[in-house]
């Protein structure tokens, strides 16, 4: 028989077309490797963000024309279209398009917070001038110029605050405890309706609803520290409960489970194992409730009135409050108007430092005390 030619010959190894690339011919120009398939550095952005923002900078000083807004608009005129150009030439569409998005947010961002960072160096700029010991351990009582401080405004403050939250916190736990633990049916829905509407009314109504309840059995014309203790409750009382019933659901399923197949009674269950689980979180909702509710001002304008001595007692008379004390020494600021604006933009500064530490509390306590609670359901 004569020999059959090999059917599996050994083919010859292709050439590779990418191979004969050049790789000198698709060098970016930041050291990537290829004009539409590089790859730019991870500091790409921030060099354009500062580069533009240099040369904004630039320009507005030899205009003679500086601001931090035109800084910022300029700079984000420049970066963004720089950013995209020098991408697509070197990346290629998708990435050029991605890094524009990415830019594009974080400029979104410093839009949202620039306000922001703006009304803390005006609060801080103005207020420092009199964030002095007069101004925490003198009352106005008697003064007609440039002296006295706040003292009573805040031991108004803390007072009024104090007693909206003993008469808030019990409340809004308790009614979250049922919604999340025993409310079931059309009573349920009712109460969840409720308490979204209530979350969402107007401050001054709830001045109002609880000057109007005070003044039908103590008389017209009735202004109290209390009053204004049960119009900030009314605020505060939505917010305890949605955040305690969303700190509630987390707890996991399987820890009631356990106390359920040991015989354990639904309120030891309660008390015992689902509250402290929840512990941290529902302190947390409850400081945050408080530093929502702290520099209200047209509630209490209509319940606790306006007072220039210390009054420590929530049930006689009239009482005063940073928030109040504020609006009346910028609306009324007497014979020395400058200091009386002064002391106005330092009683703001000392409501946004209590609320500061507030918020800085509740975040150490539910990191301190806190316990990892995961939705198992």
């Amino acid at each position: 028989m004569a020999d059959q030619p090999d059917q599996n010959p050994v083919a010859a190894p292709e050439e590779n077309p990418a191979a004969a690339v050049d790789p000198a011919e698709s060098v970016s120009p930041l050291g990537g490797p290829g004009a539409s398939g590089g790859t730019l550095p991870p500091w790409f952005l921030r060099a354009v963000a500062g580069g533009s923002a240099l040369v904004a900078l630039a320009i507005l000083l030899a205009t003679g024309s500086f601001s931090i807004v035109l800084l910022f608009v300029i700079t984000a005129v420049l970066a963004l279209p720089t950013a995209y150009i020098w991408s697509r030439i070197t990346e290629g569409r998708r990435q050029a398009l991605d890094r524009l998005m990415t830019l594009g947010i974080a400029t979104g961002f410093a839009i949202a917070v620039l306000p922001l960072f703006s009304l803390l160096y005006t609060v801080v700029d103005r207020g420092t001038n009199r964030f002095d010991g007069d101004f925490f351990t003198e009352s106005a009582r008697g003064v007609i110029g440039s002296g006295g401080g706040a003292e009573h405004a805040i031991i108004g403050t803390l007072v009024i605050t104090g007693v909206a939250t003993l008469i808030s916190v019990p409340i809004g736990l308790l009614a979250a405890i049922y919604l999340n633990e025993y409310g079931t049916g059309m009573l349920r829905r009712a109460l969840t309706f409720f308490v979204d509407v209530m979350t969402g009314i107007p401050s001054i109504v709830a001045g109002l609803f609880a000057y109007a309840l005070f003044a039908a059995f103590l008389g017209p014309g009735i202004r109290l520290g209390i009053i204004g203790s049960v119009a900030l409750s009314v605020l505060m009382i939505p917010i305890v409960i949605r955040s305690a019933e969303e700190i509630l659901k987390i707890v996991p399923d399987h820890l009631r489970e356990a106390a359920y197949a040991l015989g354990t009674p639904k309120w030891k269950v309660v008390t015992r194992i689902v509250l402290p689980t929840a512990l941290a979180g529902l302190v947390t909702g409850v400081m945050l409730a408080i530093a929502r509710v702290i520099g209200e001002t047209a509630p209490l304008l209509v319940t606790t009135g306006v007072i220039d001595s210390v009054n420590s007692n929530p049930l006689s008379g009239r009482m005063q409050n940073l928030a109040v004390y504020a609006y009346n020494e910028y609306k009324n600021p007497g014979v020395d108007v400058q200091a009386s604006y002064d002391k106005a933009w330092s009683a703001a500064l000392t409501l946004i430092l209590i609320v500061m530490i507030l918020s800085l509390l509740a975040r150490w306590i539910y990191r301190r005390y806190g316990t990892d609670l995961r939705d198992t359901r």
